[in-house]
């Protein structure tokens, strides 16, 4: 039986579940599948390894033993058939920088990761073909609503495969379809991708409305109308109004911006709590895309002529050039004008 080896760049909470989801499918269906799981801390390693255990980003969640963890980032992707990346978004060029010479012809490059290159405004599947030097239909991107711990504690959900190749997208699926997970397919990878991008940003925004105990109402209504931003934006880049609508576009959403678990969401609140952006980043431990990919966001919503008000108010907050008890005044002081257009 031939051996397929995929290795998982990233031991954080949405790295460390994603190799637990492989390593649940593999057992699942006898697959001959070896899965390593690069941290960058070595202690990290060292616990995945000997106890299988990753407490500081997955509790007392228990890992398959064939889940084996490295520091060495070459080891890790050498010879590997399928390389999934969960490191942050404005970390993943210099990363990809080290592996490029180490990648095998025809590889898979699957990224989990939702944001957008601040420099560049690029997505990240665009980085990845850009920085490897590999076809556009290489790269799968898997998104939707799915919070890592709920996930690693086994309860069910469903997520979207994208790739514009759909062949590449269902390869990636028979490794990622243990019972607990529920993977869809799609081919439109810009709007999977600018579905978890802005999700991100709207969700600091409810947050925002979280920390100053604003009502129901009040995060219902930025969580529509952000949605509407994300499909408008999506739709100008190319990205279908389906995909928005989907998993990946109102689920994602939908499950960022209710969860306690979520990392931008509980960002935002302590900004509606008076909190600094400073304080906020020496306070959590793991990274809140949405703090870093708003402005970029913003910067290619207004290249693409795409009016986005809440996103851009976020930055003004995140930027000190608006206080947060200000925005909710600022966004119903808009033009008045019909909800849809014909």
């Amino acid at each position: 039986m031939t051996v397929t080896k995929i290795a998982v760049l990233g031991a954080g909470s949405w790295g460390t579940t994603f190799a637990k989801v492989l390593a649940d499918c593999a057992a699942d269906t006898d697959a001959e599948t070896v899965i390593t799981l690069w941290a960058r801390r070595a202690e990290v390693a060292e616990s995945i390894n000997d106890e299988h255990l990753n407490p500081a980003y997955t509790r007392d969640i228990r890992l398959p033993a064939s889940i084996q963890a490295t520091t060495e980032l070459l080891e890790a992707v050498r010879d590997a058939d399928m390389i999934v990346l969960a490191v942050p978004a404005q970390g993943l060029r210099p990363h990809l920088t080290q592996i490029k010479d180490e990648l095998k012809p025809g590889v898979l490059v699957v990224s989990l990761i939702k944001g957008l290159e601040r420099e560049t405004g690029l997505r990240m599947s665009e980085v990845i073909a850009e920085e490897l030097v590999i076809a556009e239909d290489q790269v799968v991107v898997v998104s939707g609503p799915n919070l890592a711990m709920e996930i690693a504690r086994q309860e069910p959900t469903a997520s979207v495969v994208a790739c514009t190749n759909e062949d590449n997208a269902k390869k990636v699926v028979s490794y990622c379809n243990p019972s607990y997970f529920r993977p869809y397919t799609n081919t439109d990878v810009i709007g999977v991708e600018m579905g978890g991008v802005v999700k991100n940003v709207i969700a600091l925004a409810v947050g925002m409305c979280d920390g100053q105990n604003l009502g129901d109402n009040s995060k219902a209504s930025v969580i529509t109308r952000g949605l509407a931003e994300t499909t408008r934006l999506a739709l100008k880049l190319g990205g279908r109004a389906e995909t928005l609508a989907g998993l990946a576009g109102l689920g994602d959403l939908v499950a960022t911006c209710a969860s306690p678990l979520s990392r931008n969401r509980t960002a935002g609140r302590m900004l509606g709590q008076g909190k600094t952006v400073l304080e906020i980043q020496t306070e959590m431990k793991q990274v809140a895309e949405g703090m870093k990919s708003a402005k970029a966001v913003t910067q290619v919503a207004r290249s693409n002529g795409v009016e986005m008000p809440i996103c851009e108010a976020v930055v003004r907050v995140l930027e000190d050039r608006l206080v947060v008890k200000d925005m909710a005044n600022l966004l119903l002081s808009r033009d008045l004008k019909a909800e849809v257009r014909p």
